[in-house]
C-alpha cells in the first residue's frame, strides 16, 4: 500500500480531477471535495492513504482532512484499514449510488414542501409568483415519484 500516486496520473486524469473538483465547486461544495472524488475515481487502486491524497493533489492537510469528514457524511467515500498499518485508506463508495439518488429526491421532495408552505404564507397577493412556485412544486413531486420508479425498472432490467 505504501507509495505514491502522483507519477502515475496521466495529464487527462489529472485535467479531469480538476475538471471534477469544479463541478463540485459549482455545486456547493469545497473544490478539494470534488478533487479528493476525483482522485479516487481516476486512480486505479481501490483505496488511497490521506498521505497519498494530500501529496497527489498538493492540498493541506487541514483541507483533505475536511473533505474527507465531509464526503463520509455523505456517504460517498467509505474507508479501510490493514491488519499491522495504523494509517486509514480511503475510497469512493460505489455500491450506495442508488441510494444517493433516492436521497436526494427526498431531499427535493423536502424543498418542495417547503415551497408550498412558502406559497402558502404568502396567500394570492402575487398570482403569477404563485403560479411559477406551484408548478416547480408539481415537478419536484413528479420526479420524487418517477425517479424511484425508474430506479427500479432500471435495476430490473439490468438483471435480466
Amino acid at each position: 500500500m505504501k507509495g505514491t500516486i502522483v507519477a502515475e496520473l496521466t495529464q487527462e486524469q489529472r485535467q479531469l480531477i480538476e475538471k471534477m473538483g469544479i463541478y463540485h465547486e459549482q455545486q456547493g461544495f469545497p473544490p478539494v471535495t470534488g478533487r479528493i472524488m476525483g482522485l479516487l475515481y481516476v486512480t486505479d487502486r481501490l483505496h488511497l492513504s490521506f498521505e497519498e491524497i494530500v501529496e497527489t493533489l498538493h492540498i493541506s492537510k487541514s483541507a483533505t482532512s475536511n473533505a474527507l469528514q465531509l464526503l463520509q457524511q455523505m456517504h460517498l467515500i467509505e474507508y479501510t484499514t490493514y491488519s499491522g498499518d495504523r494509517k486509514r485508506y480511503f475510497g469512493a463508495l460505489l455500491e450506495n449510488w442508488h441510494e444517493e439518488v433516492l436521497n436526494k429526491m427526498e431531499s427535493i421532495l423536502g424543498l418542495s414542501k417547503l415551497l408550498r408552505q412558502a406559497n402558502e404564507l404568502r396567500g394570492d397577493a402575487n398570482p403569477t409568483m404563485n403560479q411559477k412556485v406551484t408548478e416547480r412544486i408539481e415537478f419536484m413531486e413528479f420526479l420524487s415519484r418517477e425517479v424511484p420508479a425508474l430506479m427500479y425498472k432500471w435495476l430490473q432490467v439490468r438483471k435480466g
